[in-house]
């Protein structure tokens, strides 16, 4: 099994088809602007914080511009989630599409 790689544009569909949305970034990026539904947990933290995020729901996850995402999305497949999206371009792209710029 493995993650789906989603573009930004879809992000929201995900969310109103019920995803929940982990922000990998580090505390300082997300303090510069952060999606309202994400939570925020580190990628080097994910390992150890899973239980704050709900295995019954499907999971996108956004960094700042695609990498670390895709690799928060692997681990999380790895750990027994079974629906995960990495958002490609991240919140930059995110940002694009609503010209915002952070």
């Amino acid at each position: 099994m493995s993650y789906q790689d989603v573009p930004a544009h879809k992000l929201e569909e995900l969310l109103r088809a019920g995803f929940q949305l982990v922000d990998v970034r580090e505390p300082h990026e997300v303090a510069k602007g952060a999606h309202p539904q994400a939570i925020n947990i580190p990628l080097a933290e994910l390992q150890h914080r899973l239980r704050e995020v709900d295995r019954s729901r499907p999971v996108a996850v956004v960094c700042q511009s695609g990498a670390r995402s895709a690799s928060a999305a692997s681990q999380l497949v790895r750990f027994g989630f079974s629906r995960v999206a990495s958002i490609s371009g991240g919140m930059s792209a995110v940002n694009r599409l609503s010209g915002r710029s952070l």
